[in-house]
């Protein structure tokens, strides 16, 4: 039966129909739904519980429950804070080098006609590694004293740096890493879109005398601003909850230098044998994604 038909019924006949379009679909959509409640929401509430109790590795036992005090505990760490402002920090500097290196990239390969295929296999490569193997592959290309990168710059006379060591430099070697590994997955996104984009658009801009940055910036970017939204939301989500690397890398140093907020959660549960106050940081961490996304979604709808 069509929309059509439906519409062309009676009211209650409507309802009635619609009614049964409506069960039919949460039938279908109750196996999938069932899953993702027990893959998902289970260990949620769970990490909820710890994080409302008094459980730690010394005493395994979600009794007796303390309420908010794992969160009034963890927010009066004066590193917490610190945590909070690196990852704010270290997610805004990887998603807009991501964003803008793709959306550059995703350009130029728009405009390639041959050999693209290849272009966008090789592309693939960083984002098919995972994060754990991108840190040992540059742990040891950036090691300080038998690393690659620092032989190369003995040999030509400018000296080894200590990219991982440095308070300075530790925090954007991490982000170039990050960077060279995720932004694969932002230009296939943005490449997409540009393929998408109709043509009629820039030819009726080309007859009115507009150059390519006129078109860039009047045509391109604002039919692109949904997907480009997509993929921001998406990578910052990722962004924020950063932990390979940095485990792999730095362990969150020198010194607390790239002690993102998801490694001092680890720190909390697994080193200070607190996964009461771990699981607590991991639910600000849910909230600050969460709201960090609305916010986004919020500015670029109201843009539109």
């Amino acid at each position: 039966m069509t929309e059509a038909t439906i519409r062309a019924s009676p009211p209650k006949k409507r309802r009635r129909q619609r009614d049964r379009w409506r069960a039919t679909g949460w039938k279908f959509a109750a196996p999938g739904l069932s899953m993702i409640a027990i893959v998902m929401g289970f260990p949620l509430v769970y990490a909820l519980l710890l994080s409302l109790s008094a459980f730690t590795l010394l005493h395994p036992k979600l009794r007796p429950f303390v309420g908010l005090e794992n969160f009034r505990a963890v927010m009066s760490d004066p590193y917490f804070w610190h945590s909070v402002w690196v990852t704010i920090e270290y997610s805004a500097v990887t998603v807009m080098g991501e964003f803008v290196l793709g959306l550059a990239i995703a350009l130029v390969l728009n405009r390639v006609v041959r050999l693209k295929a290849i272009y966008f296999a090789i592309l693939t490569v960083p984002m098919a590694m995972s994060p754990v193997s991108v840190g040992l592959v540059w742990h040891m290309l950036l090691q300080p004293n038998l690393g690659i990168i620092n032989r190369l710059l003995d040999q030509s006379g400018i000296g080894g740096v200590d990219w991982l060591g440095d308070p300075h430099l530790a925090f954007w070697t991490v982000v170039f890493v990050d960077v060279w590994q995720q932004v694969s997955f932002v230009i296939l996104i943005l490449a997409a879109g540009l393929a998408s984009l109709p043509r009629e658009p820039y030819e009726a801009a080309e007859v009115d005398g507009a150059g390519e940055v006129q078109q860039f910036w009047y045509l391109t970017l604002p039919m692109l601003r949904p997907v480009a939204a997509i993929a921001i939301v998406i990578q910052l989500i990722n962004e924020t909850r950063t932990y390979d690397l940095v485990y792999v890398l730095t362990r969150g140093g020198p010194g607390i230098a790239t002690d993102l907020l998801s490694y001092f959660a680890y720190r909390r549960a697994f080193l200070a044998l607190t996964i009461n106050e771990g699981a607590a940081t991991s639910f600000f961490l849910l909230l600050m994604v969460l709201a960090l996304t609305v916010v986004f979604f919020r500015l670029v709808t109201r843009r539109s």
